[in-house]
């Protein structure tokens, strides 16, 4: 079959006006789901305020229900921070504890390198609390 001027220039308007259709796809795609390394970072208040809106509007709470809804949140988050007050001085024992029996089986090389990685550790630990996100044990 012998392609004429005009069928040849179909065909690559066709191939690329379908290029266009996937690259316009998948961009919308790509935006749709990606998700940021760093996600958006809240304070905790935001999140109450986000919660509470959220169980007002799905629950259809009315306007008592609401602040003792909000009183409630209040609460757990006051009791959260306590017990967190209380637990945080056993986890950096217990972190201090692991960090002392890894440092007695290293030699004076490794020593130096494992003294990096916990400067290392504590500076993301301080990082995140700063920017408010639990840190990790």
């Amino acid at each position: 079959m012998k392609l004429t001027r005009w069928s040849a220039a179909l065909y690559m308007g066709l191939v690329f006006a379908c290029g266009g259709v996937v690259g316009a796809f998948a961009h919308r795609l790509y935006t749709v789901s990606t998700v940021s390394a760093n996600g958006t970072l809240r304070n905790p208040e935001e999140v109450r305020k986000r919660q509470l809106a959220d169980l007002k509007a799905r629950l259809n709470l009315d306007d008592e229900q609401t602040s003792k809804v909000d009183a409630i949140l209040e609460d757990t988050r006051t009791r959260y921070r306590a017990a967190r007050a209380t637990i945080e001085p056993e986890i950096r024992k217990i972190r201090e504890d692991q960090q002392q029996r890894i440092s007695e089986l290293l030699s004076p090389d490794q020593l130096a390198e494992w003294q990096k990685i916990q400067q290392e550790r504590a500076r993301n630990r301080q990082n995140k609390k700063r920017r408010g996100t639990q840190p990790a044990p």
